[in-house]
């Protein structure tokens, strides 16, 4: 029990993390600071774009350290204290000046946080296959991991808007909030590098090729990328939701404060289907599992998309809400799969261990498919001539509709069609361990 909460709590700073910058950055780079929505947008994808470039090299280097604290521990507490510092000095840039200014100065502190968060994540998510081999144990792990990631998500995004509202100064609010929740996330992550012991590792247990053999290699197997892409496309889509749903009840209901009823029903609804989600993937599988979340998911947001001006806004709460039960099982299933992939790679490739390439890969794929959506946010707000803080017109209110709806769907329904194609399931997997012909 240790070794589950200790591990599962690792994920609510990160998640944390993620939520708070996926609902919040772009409105506080816009309506705070004053950066145009285009401005606002790059800066988030470039700030994404590192903190991917950064994922390969932190996997390769964690996969192949060697210490008395293990692989991963060493990078996990560099990375809490850097989140710290880092999210201080993003959340406090002075509002005013140049767009130059203000676009340099958050791009630099934001490519900084995003180093901070590869630091930690990358090393958590490879400790996940080092601590059970089981097909089903792992998904308990990840279900542990994953209660917390929704409690983090629960103050990233749910928090925010009621303590704000305590600080007379928003720009004052905005960076001691940050702080706050920089010091959350450096304490969670540190609570797993003590509850956690690694196993130990020798000097031959780490060898493998070179960087990039190694990436290529990775790159090239069919089964990984099947896993991939849907994870990369359904990140994406959700990145793309969470950054507009404040928009959209600011702008669409004109009233801002339902955007955190609507995100208690969607989180409340995720946090209390995982159990479920966990029993019914031990019948028809996780790939099974995901994809009938992902679909409950699409028809959700496509509802609450048309919604606005035809239905009430308590209407479109409860369909969010609803919708809150298809995303549950993204919070769990990725994560239960990707180990299983480690194993794949290591049967095939003479029992090498790497645990550190594939999560990053893996974390890679989530941080290029949430740049795309931050970013595609910001030009599609810009394209449909969004104006801060400001009465929208008819066709910027149709801009904010499509980022909450059409695209998203896109996104999912072409992430179910690639994972319809992944092909292990319990019984493969148990073949593949066994060392049978049938499944290798």
């Amino acid at each position: 029990m240790k070794t589950r909460l200790g591990f599962g709590i690792g994920d609510l700073g990160g998640n944390l993390y993620f939520t708070f910058i996926g609902f919040y950055l772009l409105y506080f780079l816009t309506d705070v600071l004053g950066l145009s929505a285009a401005l606002a947008g790059t800066t988030l994808m470039i700030g994404k774009i590192w903190d991917a470039v950064t994922d390969p090299v932190t996997g390769f280097a964690s996969d192949r350290t060697i210490t008395p604290l293990g692989r991963r521990r060493p990078y996990i507490i560099a990375g809490s204290v850097l989140s710290l510092i880092s999210m201080y000095l993003l959340f406090s840039i002075d509002a005013g000046g140049s767009q130059t200014r203000l676009f340099v100065l958050a791009t630099v502190y934001f490519c900084l946080l995003s180093t901070a968060y590869t630091l930690v994540n990358i090393p958590y998510a490879a400790l996940l296959p080092e601590l059970s081999r089981s097909y089903d144990d792992r998904t308990l792990l990840t279900a542990y991991r994953m209660s917390f990631a929704v409690l983090g998500t629960f103050v990233g995004a749910g928090a925010v808007m009621p303590l704000l509202g305590l600080f007379p100064d928003p720009e004052r609010g905005w960076a001691i909030l940050a702080s706050a929740l920089g010091a959350v996330m450096a304490a969670t992550a540190l609570i797993t590098v003590w509850a956690v012991r690694e196993p130990a590792h020798s000097r031959e247990d780490v060898k493998g090729r070179g960087f990039f053999k190694t990436y290529v290699e990775a790159l090239g197997m069919k089964v990984f990328l099947q896993a991939l892409i849907p994870w990369t496309l359904f990140i994406a889509g959700t990145s793309m939701i969470q950054g507009a749903l404040v928009y959209y009840f600011k702008y669409i209901f004109g009233n801002e404060g339902l955007f955190q009823l609507a995100l208690v029903g969607l989180l409340t609804a995720s946090l209390l289907f995982i159990p479920l989600w966990v029993r019914i993937s031990g019948r028809i599988g996780k790939k099974n599992c995901y994809n009938i979340g992902m679909l409950i998911m699409t028809a959700g947001v496509l509802l609450f998309s048309y919604s606005g001006g035809n239905w009430s806004s308590m209407t479109a709460v409860i369909i969010i809400t609803i919708a809150g039960i298809g995303l549950s099982t993204h919070y769990v299933m990725p994560h239960a799969i990707l180990p299983d992939i480690v194993e794949y790679d290591s049967v095939h490739h003479g029992g090498i261990r790497r645990e550190g390439v594939f999560s990053s890969l893996w974390t890679f794929g989530s941080k290029i498919g949430q740049a795309l959506a931050l970013a595609l946010n910001g030009w599609i707000l810009s394209l449909f001539d969004y104006v801060p803080d400001a009465v929208q017109s008819s066709r910027s209110i149709m801009g904010i509709k499509l980022v909450c709806g059409p695209f998203p769907a896109l996104f999912y329904i072409t992430g179910v069609l690639i994972l319809m194609s992944f092909p292990i399931s319990r019984e493969y997997y148990d073949r593949m361990i066994k060392g049978e012909a049938g499944a290798l």
